[in-house]
């Protein structure tokens, strides 16, 4: 642990690891408040979230697009890492799957109001579409193939296409308050999964 020097300041380092740990608590209350009331909500309600003032926010992230391609970025960072955390510590590769698949439409929640948040950046929204299929495909890959190696699932799901219709079954949740689209996301995995031998 850094210590203080003789005049009382800590260190740049230790300030800019602070800096940093308090704005990845901010990006985290951002997406839970997103999930739940979407890249609208107000600012105030992503400041209470996080503990901290409006002013910490906007000194961070001027604009709220700012904040939403923060946040999207941040949740990329957090579904790629989870994949190889989650299939080490499920009881199944299948379970693993299961999970990520969770926190994958978590993130879908907030990627659907990207593109209402840059407005007329398109070439912007191509480039982080871009950044996240690289980024995620290969963690849905390995955990594909660990459920087919284990017998789970059956062989021949391709990563991108199952993230891309789970994507599909995502649209249109906030215009339809019948609409689940994690009930049918459930069902499409249970789809996927081999017969048991009797």
């Amino acid at each position: 642990m850094p210590s203080a020097s003789q005049s009382g300041e800590v260190p740049a380092r230790s300030k800019r690891a602070d800096a940093l740990r308090n704005q990845q608590t901010l990006l985290a209350a951002a997406a839970e408040v997103f999930v739940t009331s979407g890249v609208d909500a107000p600012i105030r309600e992503i400041a209470a979230k996080a503990g901290v003032g409006m002013g910490t926010i906007y000194r961070n992230f001027p604009t709220r697009a700012d904040l939403v391609v923060a946040v999207y970025r941040h949740q990329v960072e957090a579904c790629a890492e989870a994949g190889p955390v989650l299939l080490a510590g499920a009881d199944s590769p299948f379970a693993a799957l299961r999970q990520w698949i969770g926190l994958f439409v978590d993130f879908l929640v907030t990627k659907h109001g990207l593109a209402g948040a840059l407005q007329s950046d398109s070439s912007g929204f191509a480039a982080l579409h871009t950044y996240f299929v690289e980024r995620l495909e290969p963690v849905c890959a390995q955990l594909l193939d660990a459920a087919v190696a284990a017998g789970e699932i059956r062989p021949g799901t391709q990563p991108y296409e199952l993230m891309r219709g789970i994507g599909n079954l995502c649209i249109g949740r906030d215009s339809d308050p019948r609409y689940d689209p994690r009930r049918l996301i459930g069902l499409l995995l249970d789809g996927l999964q081999q017969p048991r031998s009797p």
